[in-house]
């Protein structure tokens, strides 16, 4: 492993070391341990936090140069791009529905489901989630296991900068139909988006459920039950109606987590 940092450093140096063919047999076998799951771009630590493995994304961003474009067809469809697509969803346990698509060096854990749905090379998808209808995961995307992402979620890709930590959906999630969530954003364990909540680096989340407004960026506490909001905001122009989050309770320590998610949908009245 080491040896293979070593290279994938030189090489983001050196743009013109690509051009040795060792060394893009090293990019392509870090991408093959992304694609099996043996390393990952990010990872949980021990105090709750997560550690970003910057030179794996290199690799990442140094595998689009030594790619060639080429033709891919299945049937009647024809796709034209650098990237192969994932393959050996049997062998791995993986239930894929037409039309859902998985790049090469994006792992998907034993017992997930991919709906006609988008994975990009990088991200992680833990065992028992839902990529449903039309929802997409960037690149490098960190999905936990037991996620729900519901039709028409966009998990966002962060390639560059390298440092940046990845929009992460932690373990036993529910995110809600067309929710947006982008920039690096973690969103804790357990939690629940109701249905169209955005969530950027920018965007303010406000815990409401106190005697006053907490409010803060990029990141939804563990168990929180978010739904989409907004605020005054005055410009030049005058005072407008700007976006946000808010957090309105939290959902129950619950060992069924199924009932937990339940419940906590019917007594905030979520849409989801």
């Amino acid at each position: 492993m080491q040896e293979l940092k070593s290279t994938i450093e030189q090489c983001w140096e050196d743009r013109s070391l690509l051009k040795d063919e060792n060394n893009q047999k090293q990019i392509e076998a870090v991408i093959d341990l992304l694609d099996k799951g043996e390393i990952r771009v990010a990872q949980p630590d021990d105090n709750d936090g997560w550690i970003v493995n910057d030179w794996v994304k290199k690799a990442v961003v140094l595998y689009f140069p030594i790619r060639k474009m080429e033709a891919i067809e299945v049937g009647p469809f024809v796709f034209h791009d650098k990237m192969p697509l994932k393959t050996d969803y049997a062998q791995t346990g993986v239930r894929v529905v037409p039309h859902a698509i998985a790049r090469k060096g994006a792992f998907i854990e034993k017992g997930a489901i991919l709906m006609p749905s988008y994975v990009n090379i990088g991200a992680w998808v833990g065992a028992g989630s839902m990529v449903d209808t039309w929802a997409t995961v960037g690149s490098c995307g960190q999905i936990g296991r037991n996620v729900h992402l519901s039709g028409g979620v966009g998990i966002g890709g962060v390639l560059e900068p390298l440092q940046a930590t990845p929009t992460i959906i932690e373990d036993n999630c529910f995110i809600g139909s067309r929710c947006i969530v982008v920039e690096g954003v973690r969103v804790g364990k357990e939690s629940v988006l109701g249905a169209n909540v955005v969530l950027t680096q920018s965007t303010h989340i406000i815990d409401v459920t106190g005697d006053e407004p907490v409010t803060t960026k990029g990141y939804v506490p563990p168990r929180s039950v978010v739904i989409p909001g907004s605020y005054t905001r005055k410009f030049p122009a005058g005072e407008f109606q700007v976006n946000c989050a808010l957090i309105i309770g939290k959902r129950k320590e619950s060992t069924d987590k199924k009932v937990s998610l339940n419940d906590a949908l019917r007594e905030y009245n979520v849409s989801a």
